[in-house]
């Protein structure tokens, strides 16, 4: 089981200590995993290391490790904090790089080999892979990989367009085709550009077998009140006093007050892309990294995909304090008095408790219904931060296992949100007062 979700899972199943003791090992992972480390940071990292000791004595009680504790790498954790103030973040130095290179240099040489006074070949194996390393540097700077017998062909006849002139260009441009053909897509990744906080583009490609109108595209995506949303996002944004459309539902907004729309052409979008800034996750030179957020309602040719998302709602809180939880319906452009606007049709999601979870440290939301209709806006591409996470809370109930992600989000009433996800769904929503 992935460990970004390990948490959700066991609780309600096991005693509340297991999950605490699980949580604070987590939290300390993430947080030694930082790039930069500060005063505030270390303090963190102190705190979580103690409530770890603290709750494991339960494993200890309950007899589960009657003799004690000497597991290697959990002692080792009780020295991180010490060589952090001595050599600085360990920023992912792991054991984990050793053991991959064990594996090419031990365990691959080894199977190899026949067995029969093995070091000796293994030996030679690695000989031979590093002056097939070197002599490959050397003809790449003397230009003797740089383009083949078809290439020259090519050239002799004057045919024009790039060609395909490397080995790895072909492979490259065959899993593209490959991926192309089966309907696959990335989902993000590392991306070089410029460092900046977060940053949302819209999809370049529109899909016209949707309608053109409002009304058409609200019957397609089951969004009645299309229309009547897009008007009370255009009066917060063309200058209206009222609240911060990000986070406005438009729900007591008069609508005789909103401007007029009804039959300016609409554009749907299947995807938007979020670039922010993680250099804790594995990202570029620059710490930058995407991901993809899609409202499609077929994707990959089976079935809808809407994601959650996060919405900035106040700069001056700290985590989801800060941000509200919505899941995408709709990501659509439409001009608007010689202006484009990019936005994207949500419900939204409300926090069950003033704070996360005790357990878990997670946040816990539910569907924003109101008269059993779901709260919903249209607001500004711009405001969305990254997907978000939402794992199902089950308690102690099983969960039916033919249950699909594509609906998840309608089979549970309250859901976690996954603050485990990755280095910077930790960094954004951890909250750094907790003791």
């Amino acid at each position: 089981m992935p460990c970004y979700v390990y948490l959700p899972a066991i609780n309600g199943l096991v005693p509340p200590e297991i999950v605490r003791t699980i949580r604070a090992f987590s939290e300390f992972c993430y947080l030694v995993r930082r790039d930069v480390h500060t005063q505030g940071s270390l303090e963190q990292l102190s705190q979580a290391l103690a409530r770890f000791h603290q709750h494991r004595e339960f494993f200890r009680s309950s007899g589960v490790r009657a003799e004690g504790f000497s597991l290697p790498r959990q002692h080792s954790i009780e020295h991180y904090l010490d060589r952090i103030w001595e050599f600085g973040a360990p920023n992912g130095l792991c054991s984990s790089i050793t053991e991959a290179k064990h594996i090419k240099a031990v365990k691959e040489p080894w199977r190899r080999s026949n067995r029969y006074d093995a070091l000796d070949q293994m030996l030679m194996t690695n000989q031979r892979l590093d002056e097939l390393a070197a002599s490959r540097v050397d003809f790449t700077e003397r230009g003797m990989l740089a383009g083949d017998c078809l290439a020259a062909a090519r050239s002799a006849l004057g045919l024009d367009g790039p060609a395909i002139t490397t080995y790895a260009q072909r492979r490259e441009a065959q899993s593209a085709a490959s991926r192309l053909g089966s309907g696959e897509n990335e989902d993000g990744g590392a991306v070089d550009g410029p460092r900046v906080m977060a940053h949302m583009t819209m999809a370049t490609t529109t899909h016209s077998q949707h309608g053109r109108t409002a009304d058409h595209i609200a019957a397609e995506f089951s969004i009645p009140s299309l229309c009547d949303l897009i008007r009370q996002f255009l009066y917060h944004k063309m200058g209206s006093s009222g609240p911060d459309p990000a986070i406005c539902s438009g729900a007591t907004l008069p609508l005789n007050l909103c401007p007029p729309f009804s039959d300016e052409a609409i554009s749907v979008h299947y995807s938007a892309t979020a670039t922010f800034y993680a250099p804790s996750d594995p990202s570029s030179i620059g710490g930058m990294r995407r991901e993809i957020i899609r409202a499609n309602p077929l994707w990959q040719g089976h079935h809808a995909r809407f994601d959650c998302i996060f919405v900035n709602k106040s700069d001056h809180h700290h985590g989801l304090l800060g941000m509200e939880v919505a899941q995408v319906c709709l990501l659509f452009s439409f001009k608007y008095q010689h202006r484009r606007y990019h936005c994207a049709a949500v419900h939204w999601f409300d926090k069950v408790a003033e704070g996360p979870d005790e357990d878990t440290g997670m946040w816990v939301v539910k569907p924003a219904i109101r008269r059993g209709h779901h709260i919903m806006s249209v607001i500004n591409l711009t405001s969305i931060v990254r997907a978000a996470h939402l794992i199902g809370v089950s308690g102690s109930y099983e969960v039916p296992e033919d249950l699909q992600s594509h609906n998840a989000l309608s089979y549970f009433n309250t859901f976690y949100v996954n603050k485990y996800a990755d280095h910077h769904a930790f960094d954004l929503l951890h909250e750094y007062n907790t003791v």
